[in-house]
């Protein structure tokens, strides 16, 4: 009996890639075929993304497609958290689950087209099925969020805080490097409220109890001996304790903080956890401990009642803190976020327009500062693609698909996953360029 095929469609955020791999673990397991096409597919499964108004336009776009192309959809993801929402533009899509509901995924996959054998004799790779390159992979480290941001529905979407235990963590990171995985990138909604929940709990890991903590976990983490990129990070005050392993090489110079705002007002009126921490302070004392630390964050222009003073503190903060990497949005409200009852007057559309492209403007000058300064150094860089005797990859500082690249030109071909020296010989506002030495 030939395999059935099932064409997959991930949308979102890593968290939802993650998801979407567990899912397609599964069904290999099965012993579904995936392909890429909706056309000749037997089913199409769709994970939503529905954090944004333009997030679920793509996503019941996604639907749409899928629909027409194919007839026969099950949808899961953020957006399926909202069925109705679902089902009024798309009533005959086959089932609706919502996110993390791997169980229910399967039910309806096996209820629409049933498994070709029995799984208990499939054999699948000790690390599950990935959907990004063999080099590196993401490491989600726990579901859900505990925080209550004014503009988020993520907690409404996933729930609150479940840690995973930090052995079952230290397990996957295992298998991830044995298979060949040169980079991890350890994510979750809040990266440093790890364990929290837990409590700390230790568990067994190879000969000893390791807890359920942030700090421990980034230690453990650091001995696999690859890369070790983080993600997601509040700045509570135990990040300190974090910036050591970097200057010692364990895990990467490389925090990725999103900090949302500077203006003490418009942080709190978003609700932000560590709002009132001193960011500038704190990071002049991450950079005393560990020189060469990359820090990338996201920012919101045009939050409700946001005023020129306001944004011009968040440009006069950029200038300070002088951070590697930035994006912006623009504020879009959000269907049920508490942001929309504040009584904030709204910033129209065109002033938003206006802020973001302020703020793209000033961070791209830091960004060709910054970078300038790495011309004529020697940097480890891993290649994503190559073509011929060019390549491109990133340094230690930069993560994929959302930071910048190094252009690399070498005598030999090099391939997808290699970790090489390449000396930077130019830069522009958001990439480097140089020879592999």
């Amino acid at each position: 009996m030939a395999a059935p095929r099932v064409s997959f469609v991930s949308l979102g955020c890593p968290k939802a890639l993650v998801d979407s791999e567990r899912i397609v673990t599964r069904l290999r397991a099965e012993g579904y075929e995936i392909t890429r096409k909706h056309d000749g597919a037997d089913l199409v499964v769709v994970n939503t993304c529905g954090f944004l108004d333009s997030a679920r336009d793509e996503s019941l776009g996604a639907i749409g497609q899928a629909l027409a192309e194919n007839g026969k959809v099950i949808v899961t993801g953020c957006l399926g958290a909202e069925p109705d929402v679902i089902r009024k533009t798309h009533p005959n899509v086959l089932a609706v689950t919502g996110p993390q509901a791997y169980e229910s995924v399967m039910a309806a996959v096996h209820e629409a087209v049933p498994p070709a054998h029995d799984p208990k004799f499939d054999l699948l790779p000790p690390q599950g099925v990935k959907l990004t390159p063999r080099h590196y992979a993401y490491l989600k480290i726990s579901e859900g969020c505990s925080n209550r941001c004014s503009f988020c529905i993520i907690p409404a979407l996933r729930g609150d805080l479940v840690s995973r235990s930090a052995a079952d963590v230290l397990r996957e990171a295992e298998k991830l490097a044995a298979a060949g995985v040169k980079e991890i990138l350890v994510i979750s909604q809040d990266t440093s409220a790890y364990g929290i929940d837990l409590k700390y709990q230790t568990s067994l890991w190879r000969d000893r109890e390791v807890r359920a903590k942030f700090i421990d976990l980034a230690r453990e983490l650091g001995e696999l001996g690859i890369w070790i990129r983080l993600h997601y990070v509040y700045p509570y005050p135990h990040v300190d304790e974090v910036i050591p392993l970097m200057a010692e090489g364990r895990i990467l110079p490389y925090l990725d903080i999103p900090f949302q705002h500077a203006s003490p007002s418009v942080l709190k009126n978003m609700r932000r956890p560590a709002h009132q921490e001193k960011t500038l302070e704190r990071i002049k004392r991450w950079r005393d401990i560990c020189p060469d630390l990359a820090i990338r964050s996201t920012f919101i222009a045009g939050f409700p009642g946001e005023s020129e003073d306001e944004f011009q503190q968040l440009l006069d903060w950029l200038d300070e803190a002088r951070i590697d990497r930035a994006g912006c949005f623009k504020y879009e409200p959000v269907k049920g976020a508490r942001s929309n009852d504040l009584g904030l007057e709204a910033v129209p559309e065109e002033l938003k327009e206006a802020r973001w492209n302020r703020f793209m403007a000033r961070q791209q000058q830091i960004s060709a500062q910054l970078l300038k300064k790495k011309v004529g150094k020697r940097l480890p860089v891993i290649i994503d693609a190559t073509q011929g005797n060019t390549a491109t990859g990133r340094s230690k500082y930069d993560a994929p698909e959302i930071d910048g690249v190094v252009h690399v030109n070498s005598r030999r071909p090099l391939r997808v996953g290699d970790i090489v020296t390449v000396k930077i010989e130019a830069s522009d506002a958001y990439d480097l360029h140089g020879t592999a030495v």
